[in-house]
């Protein structure tokens, strides 16, 4: 049977950052660093820690089933066009690589895709997400979209609710 995806759209214009900024605020006194991929040097040690990072986060996927290989990540992920180091928001706990939030560059179409967001279990709870995702809407802004799209397991309440929360509304496209 196949899966009725929640496609989810965000209107960038009508989005209020500093609504949101407390969960930045709140992680950076925590002691967390939030950075991009851009900031910390888009090299191949940082390419697998992400793809260490984002293979561990996407277990919790509902029905995700097997994760790619590296080379496979690598190909379909990152050397593509619309891949940007500036789109990959990462938290950082000292050394360990905690969160990211990685969207996608189609500027050409008019949005950006998030196409993960995604926190270590050890470091949840602490707003990590939402404040990662509102630098993530920053990349849009600096793409200069009107739209970051996404789309969840209709069983992945916890993603769909907390884009919900950032203002996300349902969404049909092709």
């Amino acid at each position: 049977m196949p899966i009725d995806w929640v496609r989810l759209e965000l209107d960038v214009t009508a989005f209020d950052a500093a609504r949101f900024e407390p969960y930045v605020r709140r992680c950076r006194d925590a002691g967390l660093h939030l950075t991009t991929l851009a900031e910390l040097g888009d090299t191949p040690r940082h390419r697998r820690a992400l793809y260490d990072l984002n293979k561990e986060c996407s277990a919790d996927i509902p029905e995700r089933g097997e994760f790619h290989t590296y080379d496979e990540y690598v190909s379909r992920r990152l050397e593509v066009p619309s891949f940007d180091p500036h789109g990959v928001v990462l938290a950082l706990d000292g050394d360990t690589w905690c969160g990211l939030a990685a969207s996608s560059d189609h500027r050409a179409r008019g949005f950006v895709v998030n196409e993960m967001t995604g926190v270590r279990a050890g470091h949840r709870g602490r707003g990590l997400s939402i404040a990662m995702k509102i630098l993530g809407i920053g990349f849009a802004v600096r793409c200069g979209v009107p739209r970051v799209r996404t789309v969840h397991h209709p069983a992945n309440h916890a993603a769909i609710e907390m884009n919900r929360r950032l203002g996300y509304v349902d969404a049909t496209w092709d």
